[in-house]
C-alpha cells in the first residue's frame, strides 16, 4: 500500500497546509506547472516526488522534471502529464497513445478544474487534482489524497486549501 499526495497547478505558490495534508504520504505527485524549483525542493522535504512540467514552466522546471511519465506503483500503471484532458475530451495526441495502451490511472493538470472521472470505454480512472496555487480562474485552491491498494486507487479525498 503506497499513500499519495497529489497536486497540480501550483505556479511558484505551495500553502503550508500541504505540509500537514501530505505529511503521512509516502510519495507526492505534481502534475505540471508547479512554478519554481522551490516548490520541487520543499515538497521533497515531506515525501519523494514524481513530476512533470507544465506549459508555464522554464528551462528550470523542464531540465528537472519530463514531459510525461509512465510508471507502474504497486500494481497499478499511472500516467501523468500536464495536459492530458479528460475522458471524451483527451487532448490531441493523448487521446491515441491512450486507446493502444490504457494505464489504470491517469492524471493530468492544466484546467485548474477538479476532476475525478472513470472512463469506461478504456477502463481507466482519470484525475485531475485541480489547482493548489493562487494564480487562474478557479475559485477553490485543492489537492487530492489517496492510497494505491495493488492495482486499486483507494481512500480518494479531496481537501479544499480556501479561496484563490
Amino acid at each position: 500500500m503506497k499513500r499519495i499526495g497529489l497536486l497540480s497547478d501550483t505556479h511558484g505558490f505551495l500553502d503550508s497546509r500541504i505540509f500537514q495534508l501530505f505529511s503521512e504520504c509516502d510519495e507526492i505527485w505534481h502534475a505540471g506547472d508547479i512554478g519554481s524549483a522551490d516548490v520541487l525542493q520543499r515538497l521533497m522535504k515531506i515525501a519523494p516526488v514524481r513530476a512533470v512540467y507544465g506549459n508555464i514552466d522554464g528551462q528550470e522546471i523542464r531540465n528537472i522534471c519530463p514531459v510525461s511519465q509512465r510508471f507502474t506503483c504497486e500494481l497499478l500503471n499511472v500516467w501523468i502529464t500536464h495536459i492530458g484532458g479528460y475522458p471524451g475530451h483527451f487532448a490531441r495526441g493523448i487521446r491515441e497513445k491512450l486507446l493502444a495502451d490504457p494505464p489504470g490511472l491517469f492524471i493530468s493538470g492544466h484546467s485548474h478544474i477538479l476532476k475525478i472521472m472513470h472512463d469506461k470505454k478504456l477502463r481507466l480512472l482519470h484525475i485531475n487534482p485541480g489547482s493548489a496555487g493562487k494564480q487562474g480562474f478557479h475559485r477553490v485552491r485543492t489537492v487530492v489524497r489517496f492510497e494505491i491498494h495493488g492495482d486499486q486507487v483507494k481512500e480518494l479525498e479531496v481537501a479544499e486549501l480556501g479561496t484563490r
